[in-house]
C-alpha cells in the first residue's frame, strides 16, 4: 500500500533556494540584450495637389462601364473577369492566405488530442519490477503475467501567449491575407486597362486599313491616268511605273496591317481566357473618339483607391508584427499540459469510477539562456524585412503618383498635337488635290502627285498612332488612379473566406480596423501616431514617412 505523504514544515534546503533564485534570475534575464535594430530612411512628404489644385472629383470613383461607354469593349471586360487564368491563380493564393490565417488562429487555443492504448508486459522475475509484481494484489488477486495495460484518455497542451507573440502572427497573417486581396484587386485593374489598350489598338488598326484603302484608291486613279498620258504621248513609262510600284507597296502594308489585326485579337482572347476567335467591335470616327473626362483628384486620394498601394501599406503592417513576433521570443513562455482518462490492466475495470480514473496537469517555463544566435539573426531578419517593406511602400507610393503625372500630361499634350495634325492633313489634302489637278492638266510632274499622295499618307497613319497612343493615355490614368476595380465582381468571387471576427476579438471587420493608435486625415485615410519603439508603425503612410520612431 501506499504511504501517507507528510507535509514536512521545515525551511527550503540551501540547495533548493539556490535553484529557485538562479532559475528566477535566468528568467528574468531572459528579455535582456535584445539587439538593436536599424531604422528606416526619412521619406518624402507626399504632395498635396497634382498640379497646384485642389479637386476631390477623381475619375477613379466613375465605374467603368460608365467611363468606356462602349458595350463591345466591357463585355470583353466581363468575359476575362470570368475567364482569366491568371485571375483565377490569384484567387487560390488569396485561399492559402487564408488557411494560413486559419492555421495562426488555431495556434492561439489550445490542443486537444484522444487517443487509446492497448499493451501488455512481461518484466523479468530477477528484476525490481518483476520481484514487486509477485508481492502485489487487486482485489484480493495477484497481477496476471503478462500484466495487460488499457487506456483511454484525452491530452491538452496549451502555450499562453504571455508577450502576445500568438495574437500578433495570427494578426499578421490576417493583414497578408488583406494584402492578397488587394494585389489581385490591382490585377484586375490591370486587365481592364491591358484589355482597352488592346481594343483601341485594334480599332486604330481598322483606321489603318481604311486609310490604306482611300491611299490606295487615290493611287489607282492617278495611274489611270498616267496610263492614259501615256497612250496618248504625253507621258512616259517611268511615271506608271512609279505609281505603279507605290500602289503595290500600299496593297503590301494592308497585309501586314491584317496580320497585326489577328495578333491584336489574339490577345484580346488570351486575357479572356479563351481560343482566338474574332473580335466584334464598333465602327466610330477613331480621330475624333472620346473618353470620358479625367479628374485627378488629391495625391491622398491615392492611398485609398490604389489597391497595390493597400498591398503595400498590409504588408508593412504585418511585417511589424512580425518584427514583435521575433522579439516576444526572447522572453519566457509558459506551456501548460494536462491529461485526464481511464487506466486499468483489465479491461472489465477500465470505465470504474474513479479507481481507474487517472490525471495530471503540470506547467513549463521555458526561456533561451545560451546560445541565442538564431533568436538574434531571426529578429534582424525580421527587422531588415520591415525596412524593406516601408521603402517598398514609398516606392508603390512614388510610382503611383508618378505614373498620375506622366500619363495626365500625356493625354494633354497628345491632345494638343492632334489638333495641330488635323491642321496638317488638311493642308495636306489640298495640296494632293491641287497635284492631282496640276498633273492631269499637264501642269505637274508625276513625281509631285507621288510625293503628295506619300506625305498625305504618312500624315494620316502619324496622327492614327498619335490618337492611339492619348486614348492609352486616358485608360492607364484611369488606371493609375485606381478605376476599374469591379467591386461587385470582387466580392463575389474574392471576397473573405474567413469571418473577420475571427481574428478580432471585438468582432470589428477588419476592413474597416485602423491599426492602434492611428488618427484619420481628412481624405479618411489612416495616419500614423507614434510608433512603438521597437516597429514600424503599422499604418506609416508618405505624409509622415518622416514620424517614423524605432
Amino acid at each position: 500500500m501506499n504511504e501517507p505523504v507528510n507535509y514536512s514544515s521545515k525551511p527550503l534546503s540551501r540547495r533548493t533556494a539556490t535553484a529557485m533564485i538562479f532559475s528566477g534570475l535566468v528568467l528574468g534575464n531572459s528579455g535582456c540584450k535584445i539587439p538593436a535594430i536599424c531604422r528606416p530612411d526619412a521619406g518624402k512628404p507626399l504632395p498635396e495637389t497634382f498640379n497646384g489644385e485642389f479637386n476631390y472629383e477623381n475619375s477613379a470613383c466613375v465605374e467603368l462601364h460608365d467611363f468606356f461607354d462602349d458595350p463591345m469593349l466591357t463585355i470583353l471586360v466581363d468575359q476575362a473577369l470570368l475567364d482569366n487564368q491568371e485571375l483565377k491563380i490569384l484567387a487560390q493564393d488569396i485561399r492559402i492566405a487564408n488557411n494560413e490565417v486559419l492555421a495562426r488562429r488555431g495556434a492561439f487555443f489550445p490542443f486537444v488530442s484522444l487517443f487509446t492504448r492497448a499493451g501488455i508486459d512481461k518484466p523479468g522475475d530477477y528484476t525490481r519490477e518483476g520481484a514487486v509484481e509477485e508481492n502485489l494484489t487487486a482485489n484480493g488477486k495477484s497481477f496476471p503475467t503478462p500484466l495487460p495495460d488499457f487506456l483511454v484518455g484525452t491530452n491538452i497542451s496549451w502555450e499562453i501567449d504571455i508577450w502576445k507573440k500568438l495574437r500578433n502572427a495570427r494578426s499578421a497573417a490576417a493583414l497578408r491575407y488583406l494584402g492578397t486581396a488587394d494585389g489581385r484587386n490591382y490585377i484586375i485593374t490591370r486587365l481592364v486597362a491591358d484589355i482597352a489598350v488592346e481594343y483601341y489598338d485594334l480599332l486604330a488598326l481598322d483606321k489603318q486599313l481604311q486609310t490604306l484603302d482611300k491611299t490606295i484608291e487615290l493611287q489607282e486613279q492617278s495611274l489611270e491616268f498616267a496610263k492614259a498620258k501615256k497612250d496618248a504621248g504625253r507621258g512616259t513609262e517611268l511615271a506608271v511605273q512609279r505609281l505603279q510600284a507605290e500602289v503595290r507597296k500600299n496593297q503590301s502594308e494592308k497585309l501586314v496591317i491584317a496580320q497585326n489585326i489577328v495578333e491584336a485579337e489574339n490577345r484580346i482572347n488570351y486575357i479572356a481566357g479563351r481560343f482566338p476567335q474574332p473580335i466584334e467591335r464598333q465602327t466610330v470616327d477613331f480621330i475624333n473618339l472620346n473618353l470620358h473626362s479625367l479628374s485627378a483628384g488629391v495625391p491622398s486620394q491615392l492611398l485609398q483607391n490604389r489597391s497595390d498601394i493597400r498591398q503595400a501599406e498590409r504588408e508593412l503592417s504585418a511585417a511589424g508584427l512580425e518584427v514583435q513576433v521575433a522579439r516576444a521570443n526572447f522572453y519566457p513562455s509558459l506551456n501548460i499540459s494536462a491529461g485526464v482518462g481511464y487506466r486499468a490492466f483489465d479491461s472489465g475495470f477500465l470505465f470504474a469510477t474513479p479507481a481507474s480514473l487517472v490525471y495530471n496537469a503540470f506547467g513549463d517555463v521555458v526561456a533561451p539562456l545560451i546560445n541565442r544566435a538564431a533568436i538574434k539573426a531571426a529578429y534582424q531578419t525580421a527587422n531588415a524585412e520591415q525596412l524593406q517593406a516601408v521603402y517598398r511602400y514609398q516606392q508603390t507610393v512614388l510610382n503611383a503618383f508618378t505614373e498620375v503625372i506622366n500619363f495626365f500630361s500625356k493625354v494633354e499634350k497628345y491632345a494638343q498635337s492632334i489638333e495641330i495634325k488635323k491642321q496638317q492633313l488638311e493642308a495636306l489634302e489640298a495640296s494632293v488635290d491641287s497635284a492631282t489637278k496640276l498633273f492631269q492638266n499637264a501642269r505637274a510632274e508625276y513625281v509631285e502627285v507621288l510625293l503628295a499622295q506619300r506625305d498625305l499618307q504618312d500624315a494620316r497613319i502619324v496622327i492614327i498612332e498619335t490618337k492611339k497612343e492619348q486614348l492609352m493615355a486616358v485608360v492607364n490614368a484611369y488606371q493609375a488612379l485606381g478605376g476599374g476595380m469591379v467591386r461587385s465582381y470582387n466580392s463575389a468571387i474574392s471576397g473573405p473566406v474567413f469571418s473577420p471576427d475571427t481574428f478580432l476579438s471585438d468582432g470589428t471587420p477588419v476592413e474597416e480596423v485602423a491599426p492602434r493608435g492611428a488618427v484619420q486625415d481628412n481624405a479618411n485615410k489612416v495616419q500614423p501616431a507614434p510608433a512603438d519603439p521597437t516597429a514600424v508603425s503599422p499604418a506609416a503612410v508618405p505624409l509622415a514617412w518622416n514620424s517614423y520612431n524605432f
